[in-house]
């Protein structure tokens, strides 16, 4: 074996150790925030504050969600709204209609979303660009209209879930929000670990290169088609449970609070503020806009409505501006460009 091969095969080996540290210290940085958060509901009493931990713990988990099929995948879809609806109104449906379990009422709703998303994927992932988008937006807002003449569900008078005992296999707590801060907390983890995994498995690497090149990843054998519809599943599936969770948290569900084009755009801004297609972006950009969004509400009252908006759009447009990457760039060091003589050695 040459120098020249022995050394490549050095700094492959290098190279490898080094990701694999990364890894190890993606994990620990994950045990580290659990077990702050962890405690953080124990010194805050604030009923009001909880209500926004627990809210920022769910659409953390519900942008990592959107995250799976808008930022490794790169299909970014604006209606992820209804699958938010269909797990939130599965899980109410089962507990009012048969007086099933919520948890089971996750899975089932999860499930159905995952098929929905099957179904409606096959017709749309042969579109591409924006007109994936406007596709996502359309059948988001259809699916709105007809659940508002949907007798079966309540109409537009919605749904109030029946008081039943305070335990957790009702998931009813009464005025009590920390069960519901540890449920949004393993909810987050949960989705981050999962993502965690795939981002080093055969499909994170499918993903990613369908993202950044689909006629190359074509060519290498990615089946692009089949990754897309996996990642669309699976995307689908956790936000249907972060859904149904919700709809226990508020105890009430109509069409235009689970299903209202809002909620769309409240999954992807976190992962695009934060840092799209990374594993922490989803979290510091809920942390970011979802307690901005709940103190303008309080503050501004009705009079706030849209002030958020402009908020958030400032905000993307400062970052874009500033750091491209998101606010993960502001803890992830850019690679170094190689010294040429290193670079025309590999090249030669």
């Amino acid at each position: 074996m040459s120098t020249q091969s022995i050394g490549i095969a050095a700094g492959l080996a290098q190279a490898n150790d080094r990701f694999h540290a990364a890894r190890r210290r993606q994990l620990m940085t994950l045990v580290v925030v659990v077990l702050v958060i962890s405690v953080l509901p124990l010194l805050v009493k604030d009923v009001y504050l909880q209500n926004i931990m627990v809210l920022t713990l769910m659409y953390t988990a519900l942008s990592q969600s959107w995250n799976i099929l808008g930022g490794y995948c790169g299909q970014i879809s604006l209606g992820h709204a209804i699958y938010f609806g269909i797990g939130a109104y599965t899980s109410t449906l089962l507990f009012t209609k048969f007086g099933v379990s919520p948890w089971f009422g996750m899975a089932a709703g999860g499930g159905i979303a995952a098929l929905v998303a099957l179904v409606l994927g096959y017709p749309f992932f042969r579109l591409k660009g924006h007109y994936f988008t406007i596709a996502t937006i359309v059948v988001a807002e259809a699916a709105l209209v007809l659940f508002l003449s949907w007798p079966y569900a309540g109409g537009a008078l919605g749904i109030q879930l029946p008081a039943a005992a305070d335990n957790w296999a009702n998931l009813q707590f009464g005025r009590n929000k920390l069960p519901f801060i540890y449920t949004a907390l393993a909810l987050a983890t949960i989705t981050w670990l999962v993502t965690w995994k795939i981002e080093d498995s055969r499909w994170g690497y499918w993903w990613r290169a369908v993202k950044d090149n689909p006629e190359a990843a074509e060519s290498l054998g990615v089946v692009i088609f089949n990754s897309k519809m996996a990642a669309a599943a699976l995307s689908a599936f956790f936000v249907a449970v972060g859904g149904s969770f919700y709809a226990q948290f508020v105890a009430y569900i109509d069409p235009d609070s689970v299903l209202n084009f809002h909620f769309s755009l409240l999954f992807a801004l976190p992962a695009v503020l934060g840092g799209i297609g990374t594993l922490w972006g989803p979290a510091l950009g809920a942390i970011i806009l979802i307690p901005l969004t709940e103190f303008t509400r309080s503050y501004a009252g009705g009079s706030g409505q849209g002030i958020d908006l402009i908020i958030y759009g400032a905000l993307i447009m400062l970052i874009a501006l500033w750091k491209p990457e998101g606010l993960i760039g502001f803890f992830v060091r850019q690679p170094k460009p190689l010294p040429a003589s290193a670079d025309e050695g590999a090249h030669s």
